[in-house]
């Protein structure tokens, strides 16, 4: 107790029970609280007030941007992370299967998209295809934090419809008057009063530069692909702006270690004079001129007289940087767990991995791959139904219903490009027992591949038929079934039927679980004398 409790004790017993009561009850709450908002310790100087994301977000929002564009332009490690999102989430890009159910009308789809799909008749501007527009908003939205696709109605094209992107730079967000009365603009777009945008203000410029009125475009025609991650939010934040810091950091020392050897690799010579080469007393013959050594370096093989007195020092640093390699590794980890993904998919560094470890890290990286494909394929999937309109009024699409049943028309599922395995035989093996023992579908292991089963069937029963006509022995077994027994059932499904390849598909023993599948008891041997499960 202090003198002041002795003193207010002495005068009023009550109020000193009453002051030590107060103080006991203090300490006690004082181990009922969060740490992470206690202001002691380390955190004296961690001082944040709550504001809405908007709000955070609109002072830093264009000076992070800038950041993270310096370091795409000028950093390997910003680029491995830009690089591998790029690579995972759209790869070789997506292939366009209609699903209207008409096998003739989904040709006509896909033959038209593919044509879409080109340059001239996809970009506004004429430069790029489908798929590296859509390349090119993936890696927008990883640096930029978002990208704007505006839907164009011209008549240049193949189809009356284009896409022009817009930088997120040109929303205007000086911009304030609202078109409709009770709507307000924040960071260059319209909102409504449940804060649903209803329209974009574009800056505009005039030839010598100059900003001009903005422009203004619907929502309804508008594409915003960002990442909302807080209700109020308005605008994109760059997604790199957690792990902006480090990859700094490890740029700046790597220019550091960079200059620290480049000093270390170098030799140095230091002429000493032991004897005064002027004044009174100087020796040498006074006929003979002294070697001067401006300007001179040490070339391979050189053999070189000194001047009487002189001596040779030479400096030849030693060391090297030991501990950035791990210093580089640490950083990179870090980066890589910032957004999501793993290190050796950002590092390409696979020293540490073997098959069950890299494996295991491409499915957690996946997992955050999928979170940015469906964010895209949402996109694309809006592209594609103002494909599918503008294809049926161009006459392209023949469709009497169309406007009732549209719906049937948009039905459609994008097939990525396949990656390639780690351990073909091992992922090869994994997909037969899925197969036979019914966890997966032809259907299924063949999407995954990035084909059409359909396609893949037909392809399977063309191969067949063409290497028996031909004589030619083309491979063992096919989803448990013997080439010849394959062929002979195709054979008699054929003669059976008196139709084509369609009736032989239906009847083909894929393993798909219908009910053509024809399976033979376990042990039965073929006319070789082997039985299936050797086989």
């Amino acid at each position: 107790m202090s003198w002041l409790d002795n003193v207010i004790g002495f005068i009023s017993p009550q109020w000193g029970a009453r002051r030590e009561a107060w103080r006991q009850s203090l300490e006690d709450m004082r181990g009922i609280h969060y740490d992470a908002a206690d202001y002691e310790h380390g955190n004296e100087a961690w001082r944040v007030i709550n504001q809405s994301a908007e709000f955070t977000d609109k002072y830093d929002r264009d000076n992070v941007r800038a950041r993270a564009r310096d370091l795409e332009r000028n950093s390997d490690v910003m680029n491995s992370i830009i690089g591998a999102y790029t690579r995972n989430v759209i790869g070789g890009g997506y292939t366009l299967q209609a699903k209207t159910g008409s096998d003739k009308l989904n040709d006509t789809i896909e033959a038209t998209w593919r044509r879409w799909c080109k340059k001239q008749n996809c970009d506004v501007t004429g430069t790029q295809s489908f798929m590296e527009i859509m390349r090119m908003c993936v890696r927008r939205k990883k640096v930029d934090g978002g990208i704007l696709i505006v839907k164009r109605y011209t008549r240049d094209g193949f189809l009356p419809f284009k896409l022009q992107t817009f930088e997120v730079d040109e929303l205007d967000s000086s911009y304030m008057s609202p078109r409709r009365k009770n709507d307000k603009v924040v960071g260059g777009i319209e909102l409504d009063k449940y804060n649903k945008p209803v329209g974009y203000y574009i800056r505009q410029y005039t030839v010598d530069g100059m900003m001009a009125d903005p422009i203004y475009v619907k929502a309804e025609d508008a594409i915003f692909l960002y990442t909302k991650s807080r209700p109020s939010q308005v605008r994109e934040i760059s997604d790199m702006s957690p792990t902006i810091t480090r990859v700094r950091d490890a740029n700046e020392f790597m220019t550091a270690v960079s200059v620290k050897q480049r000093i270390e690799a170098c030799l140095s010579v230091f002429i000493k004079r032991e004897l005064p080469t002027q004044g009174i007393g100087r020796v040498g013959s006074p006929g003979k001129g002294r070697e001067s050594y401006e300007g001179k370096s040490l070339v391979p093989g050189m053999i070189k007289e000194l001047n009487a007195g002189d001596d040779v020092s030479v400096v030849n640093p030693q060391g090297q940087a030991t501990d950035a390699t791990q210093y580089i590794k640490l950083q990179q980890r870090l980066i890589a767990a910032g957004q999501g993904i793993s290190y050796e998919a950002t590092s390409r560094d696979m020293s540490e991995s073997n098959y069950s470890s890299a494996r295991q890290g491409i499915i957690e990286d996946d997992m955050t791959y999928a979170a940015e494909k469906e964010m895209l394929m949402d996109a694309m999937d809006e592209i594609y139904e103002t494909f599918i309109i503008s294809m049926w009024l161009a006459g392209e699409l023949e469709a009497k219903d169309f406007w009732d049943n549209k719906d049937k028309y948009f039905e459609h599922i994008w097939v990525a490009a396949p990656k390639k395995w780690i351990d073909p035989q091992k992922e090869a093996g994994a997909n037969q027992i899925a197969l036979q023992t019914g966890q997966k579908t032809f259907k299924q292991i063949a999407a995954e591949q990035g084909r059409d089963w359909k396609d893949q069937v037909d392809e399977i029963i063309e191969v067949l038929k063409y290497g028996k006509k031909h004589g030619i022995d083309l491979g063992g077994v096919i989803f448990g079934q013997d080439v010849d027994a394959t062929d002979d059932a195709a054979d008699s499904a054929d003669d059976a039927s008196g139709g084509g390849d369609d009736e032989a598909v239906a009847n083909l023993p894929i393993g798909d679980g219908g009910e053509d599948e024809q399976e033979e008891p376990a042990g039965d041997e073929d006319a070789d004398g082997e039985s299936d499960t050797e086989s």
